[in-house]
């Protein structure tokens, strides 16, 4: 790994270059909105840009310009590789670590391009020449901005790229409800100017859901929804059998979790999901933190009001070994006083 300063990075740029994008598998928002982003930015400076994603996109994204010619690399592994080795520069974006990339990790740990990872997740591997690194952004879309503007070249950022970077940023702070800071409501209101409209978004991105969705939410919540008023948590869990009677796919769950925090007494919400193996969402309010119960109860992390881990036991020991930590955790927080006698 090469150390390189923000000017080698700058200067390298200065010339056309074949630059590949890559960002993390299970690709949200952020991943997809902060790769079209800037490689649309990147274009209009004159480079040549292929981004790649390990897995497909959910379909609410399609609307975004040019994401159809996006190589999933699960499916043309050839091609992404091709792309990776053949790439002078490397931008990985919302992420820090090549296992969240799974199986191009190895192959663009060794590819000879210059890397340079832009992220806004905490623990950043060196992974990278160059890296931006910001835990207290929103999201790896502020940071895409926040980089063009290091370099110089905001007025290369067009509706096309603005458009890209405000639904990484919306679907990141969901709505701007968290993760924010001063600088992003800066970010946001330059991308109005450019000719974002934020209205057409939000109906896209929040008012277009299926009839199955929203029966799966009902069902999530009249079936699958438990109380642990206690400790001011909730938990709703979906089985395989609940991925087959609705037909689960990509995208279907999104914003599931969300619901438990809509209730006044609820301070964190957690979405466990069984598909063969098992996933972890995590979501909280204000100043509780859920970072740390992700990161060394369940192998991942995130952001203090939004984490997600992974677990290799069954459903239900899962959900046994959440509701076995959760009040020694949450103690930690100051949610509540665990008794001693």
């Amino acid at each position: 790994m090469k150390e390189l300063e923000f000017e080698d990075i700058k200067g390298l740029l200065e010339l056309p270059k074949r630059i590949t994008i890559l960002s993390h598998t299970n690709p949200d928002g952020d991943a997809v909105g902060s790769s079209l982003g800037l490689s649309a930015i990147l274009k209009n400076i004159g480079h040549d840009v292929t981004v790649i994603l390990p897995t497909d996109y959910p379909p609410l994204f399609r609307f975004l310009d040019h994401i159809d010619e996006t190589i999933i690399s699960v499916v043309n592994r050839r091609e992404a590789t091709h792309a990776v080795d053949k790439a002078d520069m490397l931008f990985l974006l919302d992420f820090n670590g090549l296992d969240r990339i799974d199986h191009m990790g190895p192959i663009v740990q060794e590819a000879k391009g210059v890397k340079v990872m832009i992220d806004h997740h905490l623990d950043p591997e060196p992974i990278a020449d160059w890296m931006l690194s910001d835990p207290g952004a929103s999201s790896t879309s502020e940071l895409i901005y926040v980089f063009t503007e290091m370099l110089g070249k905001l007025k290369h950022l067009d509706l096309e790229a603005a458009t890209a970077l405000f639904v990484g940023i919306l679907t990141d702070t969901g709505s701007f409800k968290f993760a924010t800071n001063p600088r992003v409501f800066n970010v946001v209101s330059h991308l109005k100017e450019i000719g974002v409209n934020d209205y057409i978004l939000q109906n896209r991105l929040f008012n277009s859901m299926t009839e199955k969705q929203l029966r799966l939410i009902g069902h999530c919540i009249a079936n699958r929804m438990e109380l642990l008023d206690e400790i001011q948590t909730g938990i709703i869990h979906l089985t395989k059998e609940d991925f087959k009677d609705f037909n689960i796919k990509r995208g279907d769950t999104e914003g599931i979790v969300n619901y438990i925090l809509m209730m006044r007494k609820m301070r964190v919400a957690i979405f466990v999901t069984d598909q063969g193996n098992i996933k972890l969402s995590f979501r909280s309010k204000g100043n509780v933190s859920v970072q740390e119960l992700a990161r060394d109860y369940f192998g991942g992390g995130g952001h203090r009001n939004a984490s997600g881990g992974q677990s290799k036991r069954t459903l239900e020991e899962t959900l046994n070994l959440l509701k076995e930590i959760l009040p020694g955790y949450l103690e930690t927080q100051g949610i509540v006083k665990v008794s001693t006698t």
